[in-house]
Parts: structure tokens; C-alpha cells; sequence
């Protein structure tokens, strides 16, 4: 089986290669991977690589060294457009911010991935409606982010990331902005999605949550302490 995503010996140095006083290397030659219907945790104390490696995963960054297959695809030579592509096709994003446009109502800010598509107006709204069906939010299409609470906010978020089917579901600290209770509500939400065949990577400082996972992955000082497959 193809792996969803693949590291190879991935490193990420920051700075600048003129002066090695001012580069950080966030990421030291990280080898894992994440096959179709995993549900993953990555996490690991603040400044450990965590950010990098969503990043990196997200294909919103690039390796500084190593390789990086996302459905068996290597990355490593595309182009920035064919990365966007790659990155609209294969992964829907979740972030912790939500990241609604605040004016727009839920269905539309659904089904904004799916312009890209050249998915017709009625096509791409009936797709729509019913991710948020499956969220509970089908009373709620009309509604703006600014009509909803904070879990209902997400749960549009997830919709938006589920509504063109991708291979990946990569969520960063999706309760980080949610009350201990509406947290647990998305949290069984992202397990009702794995139940349902859905890939999941989902990134958190929390050890509560990424015990919720069915594999961790930890990172420490830039590197895979466990969790290496």
C-alpha cells in the first residue's frame, strides 16, 4: 500500500546559509509515514519541530534536504502552482483559528475549495450542504461565522476540509480555541470521521488529546523520539 505521506530523511533549516551562527535546524532527518485510515497525533513539547513538520506535511513549506511523498507523489521538484494543486486535491486543512472568511456564510465558506474544481455553482453548493450535513450544521447553512459558536465554527472548518474528498486530514490544535466540553465534541467528531474511513493526522500539545489517536508521534529537539514507522 502507498503510503498517504511519506518522509525521507526530511530536514528543515532556517536562517541564513552565509552565517551558520544565525541558522536553526527545526527539523533533523525525520523518517515516518501514515498509511490510508491511520489516525495519527504528532505532538511534543512547544519549539520541538511541530509547527514545521504540519507545515511540511501541508506542503505550505518546503524541505531544506530529504524527500516527501504525499500519495506516492514526490514533491521535492514541483512547481509552487503544482504544490497548491497537490495541496487542493490531496489535503483538507483544519486550523485552530478556524480561518472563516467572517461576511460569508457556512455553505459558501464550504464550498470555496471546490471553485478550484470548475465544479458548477448548484454542484458545488449541494456538495456542500451535505458536508455540513454530516457535521450537524444542516440548519445552519445560511449562518455566518460571526452567528455561531466556536465549535460550530469548527465543525464548518471541518466540512470545508472534507468537501473534496482528500486523501488527508490534517488538523493543528483543533480544540486549542474550544472550552474543555465543545472540545471533546470535535474530538469524538475526528474519531467518528477515522470510524468512517477517513486519514487523519492531527497535531496538539495536549497529551489528553493525541492519547485519543490510535498511533503518536513524538518530536523532541527537531527529531522522532517514537512513533517511527
Amino acid at each position: 500500500m502507498v503510503p498517504v505521506v511519506e518522509f525521507k530523511n526530511v530536514s528543515r533549516v532556517y536562517g541564513d546559509p552565509a552565517s551558520s551562527e544565525s541558522m536553526v535546524k527545526a527539523l533533523d532527518r525525520v523518517s515516518f509515514e501514515v498509511v490510508k485510515g491511520e489516525f495519527v497525533a504528532i505532538t511534543g513539547p512547544s519549539g520541538s519541530g511541530k509547527s514545521t513538520l504540519l507545515h511540511l506535511i501541508g506542503l505550505m513549506d518546503r524541505q531544506s534536504a530529504g524527500e516527501i511523498f504525499v500519495d506516492g507523489i514526490n514533491t521535492k521538484n514541483l512547481s509552487d502552482n503544482k504544490l497548491a494543486k497537490l495541496r487542493n486535491e490531496k489535503i483538507g486543512l483544519v486550523f485552530q483559528q478556524f480561518n472563516l472568511l467572517r461576511a460569508t456564510p457556512a455553505i459558501v465558506n464550504v464550498e470555496l475549495p471546490l471553485v478550484y474544481r470548475g465544479i458548477s455553482a448548484s454542484g458545488r453548493h449541494e456538495i456542500a450542504k451535505n458536508e455540513l450535513i454530516k457535521v450537524g450544521l444542516g440548519d445552519r447553512l445560511q449562518n455566518r461565522p460571526s452567528q455561531l459558536s466556536g465549535g460550530q465554527q469548527q465543525r464548518v472548518a471541518i466540512a470545508r476540509a472534507l468537501v473534496t474528498n482528500p486523501s488527508l486530514l490534517l488538523a493543528d490544535e483543533p480544540t486549542g480555541n474550544l472550552d474543555s466540553k465543545t472540545g471533546e465534541e470535535i474530538i469524538k467528531l475526528f474519531e467518528d470521521l477515522h470510524e468512517g474511513g477517513v486519514t487523519i493526522i492531527l497535531v496538539s500539545h495536549d497529551p489528553n488529546i493525541a492519547r485519543r489517536a490510535k498511533r503518536q508521534v513524538v518530536i523532541k529537539d527537531g527529531r522522532i523520539a517514537n512513533g517511527h514507522s
